[in-house]
């Protein structure tokens, strides 16, 4: 089978002719990264002649790569002009457990606005997440998160009785639950469950997010532990998909069974 793998690899592909749009794709891809990293933020993107050398590539194709970009609202096109950049993406890190106010530190003041705070009666299913042994009351908060008066989020969070009580007491519209929980509970934040997913805004969610109905949206889900292990933050997070992006750091586990050989060597 190595043999076989080695000698496969050794033998040059013939080159394929590539679809318009394909080529297309792939250079919208290169570009929305300079854009959302900053390298062409707040200025014009290069000229077209520029970035058909640049991608040895043809008018038509750069001309439908600008499209792909504009049709995501990241760049606006003006004929005779050029192609500027007209939106930001603000990055969320999956690597760190951080609150939103902490995560865009540096980017502009995060906003909450309070929909709903109170006591509520545990669904089976959140309690069982937050390590309750029978059906009780759990504190609900639904906010809607802002950044420098963008709508950026909606967050459904459901808390431990023994951490929500008192973070209900709290002002909950000028800071970060993650924060509250630590100074009340004395103890770091330790590690968090989280799952992502694209889900279409349903009418509610499209609404309050300033979204079209069945628009792109982030969804996330996190359950919190303090360091001690214990279970205390269950939330849902709708993200607006043209505005935040996930970013992160990841590391391959070794996977050479004992006694391979490692073929990259």
């Amino acid at each position: 089978m190595r043999n076989e793998r080695a000698s496969s690899m050794s033998t040059p592909l013939a080159p394929q002719r590539r679809r318009r749009a394909d080529r297309a794709r792939e250079i919208a891809d290169v570009l929305r990264r300079q854009i959302l990293d900053g390298a062409l933020r707040e200025g014009t993107l290069p000229v077209e002649n520029a970035l058909i050398q640049e991608f040895d590539t043809t008018r038509n194709t750069v001309r439908e790569a600008l499209g792909l970009l504009r049709d995501e609202g990241l760049v606006d096109r003006v004929p005779g002009i050029g192609t500027f950049v007209v939106c930001e993406k603000y990055p969320h890190g999956l690597n760190t457990l951080l609150g939103l106010g902490e995560t865009l530190v540096g980017h502009g003041r995060v906003s909450n606005e309070i929909r709903s705070a109170g006591s509520v009666a545990a669904p089976p299913a959140v309690a069982r997440r937050l390590g309750l042994a029978k059906p009780t009351k759990v504190v609900y908060l639904e906010r809607l998160r802002s950044l420098n008066g963008l709508v950026l989020s909606l967050d459904l969070t459901y808390l431990h009785p023994d951490v929500g009580e008192a973070v209900l007491a709290e002002d909950l519209a000028a800071n970060d639950v993650f924060v509250l929980i630590e100074e009340l509970c004395g103890q770091r934040l330790g590690t968090a469950e989280i799952s992502l997913e694209a889900v279409n805004a349903d009418p509610h969610s499209a609404a309050l997010l300033q979204l079209p109905e069945g628009a792109a949206l982030l969804m996330v889900e996190r359950l919190t532990h303090l360091e001690d292990g214990r279970p205390v933050d269950l939330e849902y997070i709708r993200f607006r998909g043209d505005r935040v992006r996930m970013n992160g750091l990841l590391s391959r586990p070794h996977l050479t069974s004992p006694g391979e050989e490692d073929p990259c060597r």
